[in-house]
């Protein structure tokens, strides 16, 4: 009898321990919250194929469909070396932008335990705009920035889910010296699930005082996530224009008071190219 009951009790231990070690899943339904990414990373061996709209101001009337006259388009490829890591690649028609990043999650919430998913982030991007002044000496180097972020989120249950990102956005080229190279920023993000295939997403990017030039803004953006098989569709409307982290981060110019809203959507596909571990 008391061998049967030190068995149990060493069963029952290691269930309760198991359940210690589950991991909280699907703190953002996508990669992305709007502009920005979120913690999510891709599964290993699963491709990501994304097309991304951002118009012109609405406020522009009807003369220019209210934006619709406009557009920038990105198209972009991740892809889930692990489940942890992912790379992607994409290219943006505003100002001819390459970009290319890395993604890591370091660490996974757990429904009792460590009590946050957190995320590293680099990318790297170039303008490929021809120069405006080909006849002086021009550098590549000048072409290239670069952003790093620590993505921080809690999924506080299966409706709540909210996300901070320090960021570090660092810009090789700068318009004149009133600006700096470096401009350190605060990012905070929030998901409400209101049905099983409908979230919506606020995003919000806060430069830190005295980095930015007088026309730029703080980056504000709110979207709709519609999810489908295989399919998540994003509606957005934001006062940034651009879709990498220099544009939304360090050169917003939309005045929200002023009616300077851009509508936008992401359409993301995934594939899985590899079977599953």
């Amino acid at each position: 009898m008391k061998i049967t009951l030190f068995i149990a009790g060493i069963l029952f231990s290691s269930f309760a321990l198991a359940q210690n070690e589950e991991y909280v899943q699907q703190t953002f339904k996508d990669t992305r919250v709007v502009n920005g990414h979120s913690v999510e990373t891709n599964d290993a061996g699963e491709l990501k194929f994304i097309i991304q709209h951002r118009f012109g101001r609405v406020n522009g009337g009807g003369y220019e469909l209210f934006g619709l006259d406009q557009s920038n388009v990105r198209i972009a490829f991740d892809y889930g070396i692990t489940h942890n890591l992912t790379v992607g690649i994409g290219r943006s028609s505003f100002e001819k932008t390459y970009d290319g990043f890395l993604k890591y999650k370091l660490v996974k919430q757990k429904k009792t335990g460590f009590p946050v998913t957190i995320t590293a982030y680099a990318s790297m991007a170039c303008n490929t705009l021809k120069w405006e002044d080909p006849n002086r000496k021009n550098y590549f180097t000048s072409r290239l920035y670069y952003a790093y972020q620590l993505l921080i989120a809690r999924k506080f249950h299966d409706r709540i889910s909210l996300q901070l990102m320090p960021t570090m956005l660092h810009r090789n080229l700068i318009p004149d010296n009133t600006v700096k190279h470096d401009v350190y920023a605060l990012g905070a993000a929030g998901r409400f699930q209101v049905s099983k295939s409908i979230s919506l997403q606020l995003e919000y990017y806060y430069a830190l005082p005295d980095q930015l030039s007088p026309d730029k803004t703080n980056s504000l953006s709110l979207g709709i996530d519609i999810e489908t098989k295989g399919h998540v569709f994003q509606l957005h409307v934001s006062n940034s224009r651009g879709m990498t982290e220099r544009f939304y981060i360090a050169d917003t110019t939309g005045d929200i008071s002023a009616g300077d809203l851009h509508i936008g959507f992401n359409i993301s596909r995934d594939f899985r190219l590899t079977g599953r571990k």
